[in-house]
């Protein structure tokens, strides 16, 4: 059997889990590779394989009761104002009488090849830059892939003579399925049809079809996953013919062209195993939808949080790096779920609020309406969703440069985010100007509610969305009134003890032993004008940094992996090089299992984010750049936070906002960059030594070499 495989890394345990399978995907489809010499398992899965669980329904209309709530929050009975809106909703529907959750991402079924000639010695590995799965052992050897050409799971296995089993993955579903297998001769196709979901749009079901070839020397298996009903024969003919080699010649360049955008050395340190690991998950769990929380895989009927898409920084993490790697178009998928849920945002801005404009709520799935929530995690209240995703639309404009995505895109969702925030923001009075507010599942210290007045980070995305506009469409009619709203947002709080504060009201104190860190936002991308021209704030945020670092890296805690990858980012990002890398340390050693696949919680739940979030933050420490304005310098700051663990290293394609490309190389004692710019492009580079201005002219490399 020709090898077209040089796996990553090898392990060497077996496992019946598919929480600790190896992952092979194109985007759409996905295949958890695991099991033993004795079985092979291959649990299969599709990037729109949600099972209709839950009813959507029209968000709660709390608008006609928002000067109570926001009496409410004014006086300090925050439970009370949650409890106001979970009362009212379940007066409107019976529905609301319990915490209601978007559908479940469910795995299609489970194919299991079982050798005739099993045997010791197994071990298995990922080749990162082909997408190839190889299992092998004494005597046998299996590879797949699932193909970006042809959108089929490939499996190759040395053994003509092993059986064939397709069925539904072990487990129960929350709702039955009926599910058939129809035998073609060799050939197997199962068909899973959904029950009990009468409500328009919901899905009838899907089909898998497989292909079964054998040589004299070997199994071919070829097989696809498609939503909807199709006759058996029907889906079985739409296979691609081919071979193993075949198939993969097409694919490999398509993924491997973009694993191979960015290449990282750092001399052998685990940060380098990971950083590759973790953009190999996000490329292959990213296709015509963003990667859910558990990408494009799914072992189970009941993921954790129905492995949707969590917007209150999951799904950010996971795709934070895809821009500064090299690969914009992993953002693009993103994009295009936004467009199918529209409606729905404006529905909650309405229904909740009064408002116009769009409100996006922290769990989207098969829907985006706000039916989420409850009287602790208050979600109605957080309304920076909208505006989050409108910075990951600022960053596609600022490392692609396409004025075509600025005007048909960007701006308009931009404009939608302003729409809500003129007509909730309560300005021109004393009273807190975002109420009711939320900072992502953290309670201030002593109040016992997440309900809250002015979150730090509702002030922040406001502002980053406002100056956008009025920098990026000045000429709009709106433009006035935006200018107004920025000009009203409430100044940042430092506490007594100097730390930027979580909560702008003074009522509330933080709470630095938490998960997230919403309120360093803006440090995970192109930085805070206001923190980054006064020293005072800036100092507060670096001690805001070192409070939450204290707790992430004591015992107490050991969940969301990838919210200390963003502390970490932000501790990149404001120069803090030794807690930078403390983070990195922590998450490299506590988040990942030996599939190199990282988990959420301290080797415990399959979760995807960390697979941005660590690559991000190992950029961060090698590259920043700030957002080009209207003068068009690209401000790029090289090695702004490297360690002193890595002395000697390199990074090739990563990518500044301009855009500009950067290549780097470093020793002890020099540093070496090279940029390059598809445009003329004024550059203020900085460097260890100090500050220098360059002009780069298109597609001509501009190389330096400075003493560090």
């Amino acid at each position: 059997m020709p090898s077209h495989v040089n796996p990553s890394f090898q392990d060497s345990r077996s496992t019946a889990s598919w929480e600790h399978a190896l992952i092979t995907g194109n985007g759409r489809q996905g295949a958890l590779c695991y099991g033993s010499p004795g079985g092979l398992r291959f649990t299969l899965a599709h990037e729109d394989l949600f099972q209709p669980v839950t009813e959507p329904l029209p968000p709660p209309a709390t608008a006609a009761v928002l000067p109570r709530l926001r009496e409410l929050i004014v006086a300090g009975h925050f439970d009370e104002a949650a409890r106001t809106v979970c009362d009212l909703a379940a007066e409107e529907h019976p529905g609301y009488a319990q915490t209601r959750w978007q559908d479940p991402l469910i795995p299609a079924c489970t194919l299991t090849l079982t050798p005739g000639r099993p045997g010791p010695g197994y071990t298995r590995g990922t080749d990162f830059t082909t997408g190839v799965v190889r299992q092998q052992w004494a005597g046998g050897r299996c590879d797949a892939f699932v193909s970006r050409a042809d959108d089929v799971v490939v499996v190759r296995l040395d053994d003509c003579g092993a059986t064939v089993d397709l069925a539904l993955a072990d487990g129960e579903p929350e709702r039955p399925i009926d599910a058939t297998v129809t035998r073609l001769g060799d050939d197997l196709v199962l068909t899973g049809r959904f029950t009990g979901a009468g409500w328009p749009g919901a899905p009838a079901g899907w089909t898998v079809a497989v292909r079964v070839t054998r040589t004299a020397e070997e199994l071919l298996i070829v097989a696809r996953t498609a939503p909807g009903l199709r006759e058996p024969a029907e889906a079985r003919a739409a296979l691609p013919s081919g071979d193993f080699d075949d198939l993969l010649r097409a694919h490999a360049p398509i993924h491997g062209g973009l694993f191979g955008r960015v290449r990282l050395d750092l001399g052998g340190d685990v940060a380098e195993r990971l950083f590759d690991a973790g953009r190999y998950a996000i490329i292959s769990s990213t296709g015509r939808r963003p990667p859910t929380l558990q990408g494009v895989w799914s072992g189970t009927y009941s993921p954790p949080w129905r492995s949707g898409w969590t917007i209150d920084g999951n799904l950010q993490a996971a795709l934070l790096a895809v821009h500064t790697t090299g690969t914009p178009a992993l953002m693009v998928p993103l994009f295009d779920l936004i467009d199918t849920l529209m409606d729905d945002f404006r529905e909650n801005a309405r229904r909740l609020y009064g408002a116009g404009g769009i409100l996006a709520p922290a769990h989207l799935g098969t829907h985006g309406r706000q039916n989420h929530f409850g009287p602790v995690w208050c979600l109605t209240f957080w309304t920076a969703g909208a505006g989050w995703l409108g910075r990951l639309y600022l960053e596609h404009w600022q490392f692609t440069g396409s004025r075509e995505f600025l005007t048909s895109r960007a701006l308009p969702f931009l404009r939608s985010v302003a729409d809500f925030y003129l007509d909730f923001c309560t300005t021109g009075s004393s009273s807190p100007l975002f109420n009711p507010s939320y900072s992502p599942e953290n309670a201030p210290a002593g109040t016992g509610a997440q309900a809250c007045s002015d979150a730090t980070m509702d002030r922040q995305v406001a502002a980053d969305v406002l100056r956008a506009l009025l920098t990026l469409d000045a000429g709009h009619p709106d433009a006035p009134r935006w200018r107004t709203l920025l000009e009203a947002l409430p100044p940042y709080r430092v506490t007594a003890g100097g730390v930027l504060a979580e909560w702008i009201d003074p009522r509330l104190d933080d709470n630095h032993a938490h998960r997230h860190c919403s309120h360093l936002y803006p440090f995970w991308y192109a930085g805070d004008p206001a923190v980054a021209d006064d020293p005072v704030l800036h100092a507060a945020a670096v001690r805001a940094v070192r409070e939450r670092l204290r707790w992430w890296l004591s015992e107490e805690s050991d969940e969301m992996g990838y919210g200390l990858a963003l502390l970490g980012t932000a501790a990149a990002h404001l120069g803090l090089a030794a807690e930078a890398h403390a983070a990195l340390t922590r998450v490299a050693g506590a988040y990942w299992r030996p599939s190199l696949v990282p988990t959420h919680n301290r080797d415990h739940l399959f979760n995807v984010d960390l697979a941005g979030g660590l690559p991000a933050l190992v950029v961060a420490m090698l590259l920043r750049s700030r957002d080009v304005g209207p003068d068009g310098v690209a401000r790029i700051d090289v090695l702004p936070a490297l360690p002193g663990a890595w002395p000697t290293g390199s990074a090739h394609g990563l990518v500044a906002r301009g855009p500009v490309t950067v290549d780097v190389s470093w020793s002890p004692d020099t540093v070496t960059v090279t940029l390059r710019s598809t445009t003329h492009r004024e550059v203020e580079l900085g460097l260890p030594a100090g500050q220098e201005r360059l002009t780069l002219r298109p597609g001509l490399p501009h190389a330096l070499t400075r003493s560090r």
